[in-house]
């Protein structure tokens, strides 16, 4: 119920002396309730502008980190387009994923909340649609994990930033990574406008993909690499060791020197 709705629903209360809520009111107040239902997922999704969402996630990073600014990248800008019921979404829920979740250096915390926003608008209970959610958050993080990151250049950036490969969805890898490709340190300043800049990549495509969904057109670009596929043949489901389940790039923590560091 609305707030408006709620002061006539107190006027008219008040105005009976509070003895009295004829059964019609009290049928009008349980209906306007039924229809405030937060509905299930998948909720509606209408496609939305990949530029807009990245220039909203940018500024969002510096006010929120990572995990925050990715989420209201995706989730503020649907609110602007679509409304209800995005409107009923406190996007700032998700500054606990800032660096790799409190800071511990986890899963980026960018790939943690575009994740839930792809499931939001794609996933379900039921195993097949479950499935086909989880299918574009793999692809999400091996681009994540393959590409040249950040690809996207804010408008108005604070620093020039270079790229690198992470081969890795932690945070603690992908910025250890950057740090030894572009020269600086884990705590500087340039380091947090590569993950402003991340921030913003990371949304941008959550959204192309959410949006080729949209059209029936979404097809995973990044398949997982021979190595892991290599790696999982042996040590996951089914494999003769089968002590271990992974979909990440094996390469960003057990590959040094072309050596294999097993298990």
């Amino acid at each position: 119920m609305n707030r408006q709705r709620r002061d006539i629903l107190k006027m008219v209360v008040a105005a009976a002396g509070g003895a009295a809520i004829t059964p019609m009111l009290m049928k009008n107040s349980y209906a306007a309730k039924e229809q405030e239902k937060i509905p299930e997922v998948p909720w509606t999704y209408k496609k939305v502008d990949p530029i807009a969402v990245a220039e909203r996630a940018y500024p969002a990073y510096y006010k929120g980190g990572c995990s925050y600014g990715a989420y209201e990248g995706i989730i503020g800008e649907l609110k602007a387009v679509a409304g209800y019921p995005y409107i009923l979404i406190p996007t700032e829920m998700f500054i606990f994923g800032e660096g790799g979740v409190a800071g511990i250096s986890s899963l980026c915390g960018a790939l943690n909340a575009v994740a839930a926003a792809i499931f939001l608008v794609t996933g379900a209970v039921a195993h097949k649609q479950r499935e086909e959610a989880f299918g574009m958050i793999r692809e999400l993080f091996n681009w994540y994990e393959q590409e040249a990151l950040p690809n996207y250049r804010p408008k108005n950036p604070r620093y020039e930033i270079k790229a690198s490969v992470s081969k890795s969805p932690l945070c603690h890898a992908s910025v250890t990574k950057w740090c030894k490709a572009a020269g600086f340190k884990s705590f500087s300043k340039e380091r947090a406008e590569r993950c402003g800049w991340l921030t913003a990549s990371t949304a941008k495509y959550a959204v192309e993909i959410l949006n080729k969904k949209a059209d029936s057109a979404f097809i995973a670009a990044h398949p997982l690499s021979s190595q892991v596929q290599s790696c999982r043949s042996c040590h996951d489901k089914g494999g003769a060791l089968e002590n271990s389940r992974t979909m990440m790039d094996c390469g960003g923590c057990h590959f040094t020197g072309g050596k294999t560091k097993h298990l």
